[in-house]
């Protein structure tokens, strides 16, 4: 099998609208679905980011019922040249960067927590690269 990426991904949480306050206001992600008590649902790029509360996603029918908790994770490609920038941003929104990472290649990544202290990660492109 062959795949072209991960198209969307779910985070789980607790509060919808300050889930939309997060990642639309303080992130700038454009918000395309919006489901009071239900979901929010954000564009990064050419992907999606899907937000559930737990308790409702899980008594669906169709699509088949999914749910999680705890301390999730996912990151945000920066853009070639805009890491710095977005260090920058995220900083300035008073938004705790509690760790930085260089990894192997010399590609750099940080650390932040969202609202449900979900680990969020901006990082450099080339991390995941292949040779």
């Amino acid at each position: 099998m062959k795949f072209t990426q991960i198209k969307e991904t779910c985070l789980y949480v607790s509060n919808l609208e300050r889930t939309r306050d997060f990642y639309a206001k303080q992130l700038g992600l454009e918000i395309i679905s919006f489901v009071e008590g239900s979901h929010v649902f954000f564009r990064a790029g050419s992907s999606v980011l899907l937000c559930f509360l737990p308790e409702v996603s899980r008594e669906k029918k169709s699509p088949p019922p999914h749910y999680g908790s705890g301390k999730l994770h996912l990151a945000f490609e920066a853009p070639d040249g805009h890491y710095e920038a977005l260090l920058r941003a995220v900083k300035e929104r008073n938004i705790d960067v509690y760790h930085h990472e260089t990894w192997a290649r010399g590609t750099r990544s940080f650390y932040f927590d969202d609202p449900d202290g979900h680990v969020l990660e901006i990082l450099e492109c080339g991390v995941w690269d292949v040779d």
